[in-house]
């Protein structure tokens, strides 16, 4: 079994791992993407690239700090284990059930939404998709965020 320190210095380093990368997706290479490149449709495309490794490997570290929080035994252990797959489930759910939604959408709508009227249901469709999408990737983040904070509490406590 692993000793209580290491699933701490565990959790804490997977959760620090993938809150930067997130954050850096949607603080740096996003907007970066918008302002740079000559389309937006090329700007979604980069987008859309790095989504998919964000989402999943959230998924995979909100699991993994759930099941390295699970019978630990600290305070706020099962906490931190439901915060891990609050993480998992919300990039879960963005991945496989809004991301495909939001293919599909541009798939009908053609290579640029710019092109579409901005009257055009289909526009307002992908604008709340795109939100939801967000909405999720930023609860994942909140639900990660706590966990890393009553991790390092946690650690604090036993050290």
């Amino acid at each position: 079994m692993i000793v209580s320190p290491l699933r701490l210095a565990g959790a804490a380093a997977i959760l620090a791992l993938w809150i930067g990368a997130a954050a850096l997706a949607a603080a740096v290479v996003a907007p970066a993407a918008f302002a740079v490149l000559p389309t937006r449709a090329l700007a979604g495309a980069l987008v859309g690239r790095v989504l998919p490794v964000i989402f999943v490997s959230g998924a995979v570290a909100g699991v993994l700090v759930a099941l390295l929080a699970w019978n630990a035994g600290e305070p706020f252990a099962r906490v931190r284990a439901s915060l891990g797959a609050a993480t998992a489930i919300a990039c879960l759910v963005a991945q496989f059930v809004i991301t495909p939604r939001i293919e599909r959408l541009r798939a009908d709508m053609g290579p640029s939404i710019e092109a579409l009227a901005p009257t055009d249901p289909r526009r307002a469709e992908f604008g709340k998709l795109h939100g939801i999408s967000v909405a999720f990737m930023g609860v994942g983040m909140l639900a990660a965020g706590a966990a890393l904070v009553l991790t390092m509490l946690a650690a604090r406590d036993r050290a």
